[in-house]
């Protein structure tokens, strides 16, 4: 069993309050937990920051490489998204030994 743990530093566009990035953060979350429904999603970072946002997310699967393979995904899908620059994404793949 393989755990993958994605984090993705972001930097969200013409946002000027916590209400505005929450209208840009929530579609993002929306957007990835309904391309990939088996994964847990959510916002974990620059909860207090406008132009901030940090994005977690987590799979669990049989192989390293589907692991890699959904994270990648999901990174990609983020990227993609015009309204926000993606600043750097870190990902961390865990199995049974560590």
């Amino acid at each position: 069993m393989y755990v993958g743990a994605l984090t993705l530093d972001l930097l969200l566009g013409e946002v000027r309050s916590l209400k505005e990035k929450r209208s840009v953060v929530r579609p993002v979350i929306a957007e990835v937990q309904r391309r990939f429904p088996a994964i847990a999603v959510a916002e974990t970072g620059y909860l207090d920051r406008y132009r901030r946002s940090e994005i977690g997310v987590a799979v669990v699967s049989a192989t390293a490489g589907n692991c890699r393979e959904v994270l990648d995904s999901c990174e990609r899908l983020v990227a993609a998204r015009p309204e926000i620059e993606l600043l750097s994404a870190r990902q961390r793949l865990f199995n049974e030994e560590d």
